[in-house]
């Protein structure tokens, strides 16, 4: 779509906007029940969509993406009114007859740019909490999910009028063209490279962003952690969606009295979880394109595969990978991996791998598998991450009472629940003062009689 007609369409949702059609909590709680209610109807073509597109099964569909683009549209139905309300805060004694009171407006017409490895949710999720706001908004998905692209843009443009919610596809020239118009806000998830761009180009309309972007979390695991246990929630987070997900395990950092029984823990459970031979399993998925999937294969070690290491190259296939006695000199170390590899670190001390990784850039997700009370607590106060999780990977960003993001270079603001309404709200702080009386001291000339009680009011 080329710059002008997106600057038609944004045109006609400023227009929608101003016309105040979007503010009623009834109108928001319409919109997200239309929403809810194309979720349950397309559910079994979203999940084909997904299918088409990544190789999830309809179970991880659901569990994944749709369930959770549900959860957050049902919490905001709950929720919004008792959002939306205006508020009064204390009014200070100088400002007395006053009524001091914060008043949440959205922002007007917004951008969501969603990414391809959770192409439903990562669209879904920031649109609920839009709607709920009160705000338009344009979704650009990515056009490596051309699938979910096509049914996202099917549903919305059935559900909703093109003033007020419309999907536009199109990759890099479509981005740029996005970018260039003059959006009231901008949510952006993918990776830090195309964070950056989106940031700069908003900084030149001074239009606010939030960025959701990614980062080596890292999975330590002490001598204390139920071992079995830790592997077994380990693989699931890891592995599911073939590891292409933001807050995946990216490496395990692991005390070294116990890493010989991790190691072998994580070999039995991924036979466990995904059979003898994954690349045969009809549930487990694929990387989503051939570039993604040489720039993952390329990463591995085969002197160091313990576990895991086959590829398809016709299905765009990697089978779970374990790879042990691996240091930072190694070039899995180097990047977000992003897929189904997993690298086995040790340690000998908290302090030196806490070290280490406040030295790197701030990850969006840490986990941590300890029955050790006081290294947790360490951990928790240390390390400096977006969220994360105490004996479990990625539940955390399923909650929808606390909001989700990173943390410097792993992104900046947060969404989910309450946070979410607010990311796409502004608050007017407003005092009403009242007529009935004028205190004359705040006016020139100054005598010493009105100082004294400027001095007593206002301190």
């Amino acid at each position: 779509m080329e710059r002008g007609e997106i600057e038609f369409v944004l045109t006609k949702q400023k227009k929608y906007f101003a016309s105040g059609q979007t503010l009623p909590i009834n109108a928001r709680k319409d919109a997200l029940r239309k929403l809810l209610d194309a979720m349950e109807r397309y559910e079994s073509d979203l999940s084909e969509a997904l299918k088409q597109d990544l190789g999830k099964s309809r179970a991880e569909g659901y569990m994944c993406e749709i369930a959770l683009v549900k959860s957050e549209i049902r919490y905001m139905l709950k929720h919004v009114s008792k959002y939306a309300k205006e508020h009064r805060v204390h009014t200070p004694m100088a400002q007395t007859l006053s009524r001091s009171f914060v008043k949440p407006v959205p922002y007007g017409s917004v951008l969501i740019m969603s990414p391809w490895n959770y192409p439903l949710l990562l669209a879904l999720d920031p649109l609920a909490d839009a709607l709920a706001a009160g705000n338009t908004a344009v979704i650009k998905p990515s056009a490596y999910a051309p699938a979910t692209a096509d049914i996202l843009e099917s549903i919305i443009s059935k559900i909703f009028p093109s003033e007020y919610v419309t999907v536009i596809k199109g990759g890099r020239d479509e981005n740029s063209n996005l970018l260039e118009c003059d959006f009231d806000y901008i949510f952006f998830t993918g990776s830090k490279n195309v964070g950056r761009q989106v940031m700069s180009k908003a900084s030149e309309k001074l239009i606010p962003v939030t960025l959701e972007l990614g980062g080596k979390s890292p999975c330590i695991v002490d001598k204390t952690a139920n071992i079995r246990l830790a592997a077994k929630r380990i693989v699931f987070g890891k592995f599911i969606n073939c590891g292409q997900t933001c807050v995946a395990p990216d490496y395990i950092y692991c005390e070294e009295s116990v890493k010989d029984q991790l190691v072998q823990e994580l070999k039995c459970q991924i036979e466990l979880q995904y059979g003898s031979r994954p690349l045969e399993n009809p549930d487990y998925g694929k990387i989503i394109n051939r570039k993604h999937f040489e720039r993952v294969c390329g990463l591995i070690d085969e002197r160091k595969v313990i576990c895991g290491g086959q590829f398809n190259t016709e299905t765009q296939q990697i089978a779970p990978t374990v790879m042990d006695n691996v240091t930072w000199n190694d070039k899995v170390m180097g990047e977000e991996i992003f897929g189904p590899v997993l690298p086995v670190l040790t340690y000998k001390n908290l302090d030196e791998i806490t070290l280490k990784i406040n030295s790197m850039d701030s990850p969006l997700a840490l986990y941590i598998f300890s029955q050790d009370k006081s290294n947790i607590r360490f951990v928790k106060e240390r390390v400096q991450f977006g969220g994360g999780c105490i004996n479990d990977t990625l539940i955390h960003l399923a909650t929808s009472g606390m909001g989700f993001g990173g943390v410097g270079e792993s992104g900046m603001g947060s969404y989910h629940g309450k946070r979410g309404f607010d990311t796409f709200t502004h608050e007017k702080s407003i005092v009403d003062k009242k007529t009935i009386i004028d205190l004359p001291m705040r006016y020139q000339p100054y005598s010493k009689f009105y100082e004294k009680l400027i001095r007593m009011f206002v301190r």
